[in-house]
């Protein structure tokens, strides 16, 4: 049994250790909050009705009452509404008359984090994605240890508010189950979002803030406690230098700036001299269907609107190769006819991306300058030192697929 115990604690140790490795590197794209980016504040009431069919053996659990909560919910990768994700449920419960020994005296704030899971076996201990809380189940992965031993938390929704979480009240039943027992109800959970919802700043620790009469196993304090203080770590100084570039004061000169290079700028920039003029390069950009000629990665142009490349038009592309093809959108954000274009080019499930794109006069020749950088979604997870070369490979070869057009007489 003691050499059971040296296994799982060594192996959850070095799990927990690798996670903090993995937390510190998604902090150098992320240097505020590495997972659940963003989210949305809720407050309300959970009313506890006790177990007299079984006490689960947390006097919590197991007695009446009613606790107020604040609560945040949010999207574990950040990814956008339209696809699956990871759904997190962060609870901060003020208990009401329990204490650890089930007496009247009531305790400090509880923090309960739930994740979307399955409900049954294994599926209450796999992470899984979803596309939104009307079918989701959650649970709170790892049991907590009861009197009696393991107990695990659930929630499922009874009732949701029409449109979004932040237009009315959204209902859970809160149960709890052992490990591979039944689920049995004990609680109802409601919260609403405020006149004016919004992310909140708290901070939770479900290692440090337990429920009366739980308590956190050994092994799930190794596996998350390392991810928990390299999370809330002060990001390295030269993330936040480069975060604090990327925003600047005037945002009607960021296309400028990131041209010209003026130290602001963040964005891996590439630029060729073309033996083309400028009026023949933008003909090129200025029309939208020719871009799978030229863009490295678009396989195919499904539609452009009228107004390309007007600010606001879009022209719809697919991404990849053949039978893995991904269809998408890119969008003009600022234009200067026959000077530069700027695009949030979208390839999800990747993510979101900003092209600059800005032509020099010179005569019969033309500089072509493209700055881009991910600035959203599973790409700009990556550190930057290492997606900054593999954008600039990409782009060399899309400037000299552009400059061949340009020659060539494409678009006339």
């Amino acid at each position: 049994m003691t050499q059971q115990l040296r296994v799982v604690s060594a192996v959850t140790g070095s799990a927990g250790q690798a996670f903090a490795a993995l937390f510190r590197l998604l902090k150098l794209a992320r240097p505020d909050r590495p997972i659940h980016p963003e989210g949305i504040g809720l407050a309300g009431e959970l009313t506890r009705t006790g177990n007299p069919a079984g006490p689960s053996g947390i006097s919590w659990l197991d007695s009446p009452g009613t606790d107020q909560v604040v609560a945040r919910f949010s999207r574990s990768v950040g990814l956008p509404q339209t696809l699956p994700d990871i759904l997190g449920l962060a609870l901060r419960v003020s208990p009401a008359g329990v204490s650890a020994g089930g007496d009247d005296a009531a305790g400090g704030p509880a923090d309960v984090l739930f994740a979307s899971t399955g409900w049954g076996l294994p599926g209450r201990f796999l992470l899984m994605p979803r596309l939104d809380v009307a079918g989701a189940t959650m649970t709170t992965l790892m049991p907590y240890r009861g009197q009696h031993g393991p107990v695990l938390l659930g929630l499922r929704t009874r009732s949701l508010p029409p449109g979004s979480l932040a237009s009315g009240e959204w209902v859970l039943g809160l149960h709890w189950a052992t490990p591979g027992g039944h689920w049995r109800e004990c609680g109802e959970l409601r919260l609403h979002a405020g006149a004016d919802p919004a992310d909140i700043p708290l901070r939770f620790d479900p290692l440090e803030n337990q429920p009366p009469g739980a308590e956190a196993y050994g092994w799930t304090r190794r596996l998350r406690k390392p991810s928990y203080r390299a999370a809330r770590r002060p990001a390295p100084p030269a993330v936040v230098h480069a975060e604090q570039r990327a925003q600047p004061t005037n945002p009607a000169a960021t296309l400028q700036e990131s041209i010209t290079g003026t130290g602001r700028n963040t964005m891996s920039t590439v630029s060729l001299l073309f033996n083309a003029s400028a009026a023949d390069v933008w003909r090129v950009i200025s029309d939208g269907w020719l871009y799978s000629g030229w863009v490295v990665g678009a396989s195919r142009i499904r539609d452009v609107d009228a107004e390309w490349p007007q600010p606001g038009a879009q022209l719809h592309h697919s991404v990849g190769t053949w039978p893995l093809v991904i269809d998408d959108s890119t969008r003009v954000t600022a234009m200067q006819p026959g000077r530069s274009l700027e695009l949030v080019a979208r390839g999800w499930p990747m993510g979101e991306a900003k092209v600059e794109i800005s032509l020099e006069d010179r005569g019969n020749q033309c500089r072509v300058t493209i700055a881009e950088d991910a600035i959203r979604g599973p790409g700009k997870l990556m550190p930057k030192f290492l997606r900054d070369p593999l954008i600039s490979a990409r782009n060399r070869e899309t400037l000299r697929r552009l400059e061949l057009m340009a020659i060539g007489g494409a678009g006339k």
